[in-house]
């Protein structure tokens, strides 16, 4: 088991729980993001700035019993899709039952922008968010650990 971290997009407190928490359980913490993110880490891996580039590095480094951090709902259904767990920099699980539901929403939302729509953008971050996230990836790792 490991944790990956579609790192493009991940905020900085959201990484520094990661590294905690994979020191403390002894997991393997991989980040990926475009050569456009300075990322220092022990296991960082550095794509080019293609669409898409980021998602398919993470997908391919991911096997059965990971843990992906990603606010990406589309890469969340393809990992979950490979038996990993996967969670947002927010502290959200994603879970196979309502990634259907976050996909077609997703579209929804394109469809408005798209025809010159405003959607709303994420909120601001929160401690709540940091505590959330922290509670959660802790979850996901002692479920991975014990089953």
């Amino acid at each position: 088991m490991k944790i990956i971290v579609d790192a493009d997009a991940c905020p900085k407190n959201a990484l520094l729980i990661c590294s905690r928490l994979a020191t403390e359980y002894q997991i393997d913490l991989h980040t990926i993001s475009s050569f456009n993110h300075n990322i220092s880490s022990a296991h960082h891996t550095t794509v080019g700035n293609a669409s898409q580039e980021t998602d398919l590095a993470v997908m391919n480094m991911t096997i059965k019993g990971d843990i992906v951090i990603t606010q990406d709902g589309g890469l969340a259904a393809m990992v979950l899709g490979k038996g990993a767990a996967a969670l947002s920099p927010i502290g959200k699980v994603f879970h196979e039952e309502t990634i259907v539901f976050l996909l077609e929403e997703r579209e929804t939302k394109a469809k408005l922008r798209r025809g010159g729509r405003h959607t709303r953008g994420p909120r601001k971050r929160t401690p709540e968010d940091d505590e959330r996230f922290a509670a959660n990836l802790r979850m996901l790792i002692k479920k991975a650990i014990y089953h």
